[in-house]
């Protein structure tokens, strides 16, 4: 259930301080600017010394294992949101390279399905949301989680509670704390591991480090909003199969 509760303290959170934001920028710039020093902390103290200690420990083999057991786990819902967006080719590669890795690539550790031709593309509902051309909203500095825009956030709300991990843990109070909260820990530890070189090299060489990590923040999320697409524009649900396929 921790996810759970994380998503819905995400969205709880995020909406008093959107709100509060449309009056006054100036008081979230300071939210913003005071949210993220926090941060910085937590992450001197606590995140970056366990990552740094988890790739002392572990082979670069290792962390890629852990890496694609991860990714893994997401397809489902980027099948999910390929559907949402008529994108139902998409939707059944994930569907097939959940089963082919789940199974022969023992339980995701290694991608056999990109190697029969099933390449990996992962969107979430905050990529859904974009394509219907739903406004990213205000960027936002969470406590612990980083960055956010308001949409961001909603789409890491719905992920997260549309996740396999989550679903499986609604019945069974042992595997949600057993299974639920290590895979959450385990992704927190691995997402900060690959980011330790970038992040230092950001920082040192940042005259405001949090005007950087905002901008590069904006800054990739460019290419998902102009994915936008007009509201008139409905999905075709194309197969991508040609007249020919079907004879005369």
């Amino acid at each position: 259930m921790l996810k759970h509760f994380v998503a819905v303290t995400a969205i709880l959170t995020m909406m008093p301080i959107a709100a509060h934001a449309s009056i006054d920028d100036n008081w979230l710039e300071s939210y913003n600017r005071m949210m993220f020093d926090f941060n910085m902390k937590m992450d001197e103290y606590l995140l970056k010394p366990v990552a740094k200690g988890y790739r002392a420990i572990t082979t670069q083999d290792v962390r890629n294992r852990v890496t694609s057991f991860i990714s893994n786990v997401n397809e489902p819902v980027s099948s999910i949101n390929h559907t949402l967006q008529g994108g139902i080719a998409q939707a059944l590669t994930s569907v097939a390279r959940f089963a082919v890795n789940t199974t022969l690539g023992l339980g995701g550790m290694f991608d056999v399905a990109e190697g029969w031709g099933l390449k990996k593309n992962s969107v979430g509902f905050d990529e859904t949301m974009a394509h219907y051309c739903v406004p990213d909203g205000p960027f936002i500095m969470m406590p612990f989680f980083g960055p956010f825009t308001l949409r961001s956030g909603a789409g890491y709300a719905v992920d997260s509670v549309s996740s396999p991990v989550y679903i499986a843990s609604l019945n069974d109070a042992n595997y949600a704390a057993k299974i639920s909260y290590g895979y959450t820990g385990a992704s927190a530890i691995n997402s900060r591991e690959r980011a330790l070189d970038l992040l230092d090299d950001l920082q040192k060489n940042s005259v405001d480090f949090y005007s950087t990590m905002r901008s590069a923040y904006l800054q990739n999320r460019q290419k998902m909003n102009l994915s936008c697409q007009p509201a008139n524009s409905a999905p075709s649900y194309d197969f991508d199969f040609d007249d020919e396929d079907f004879g005369d």
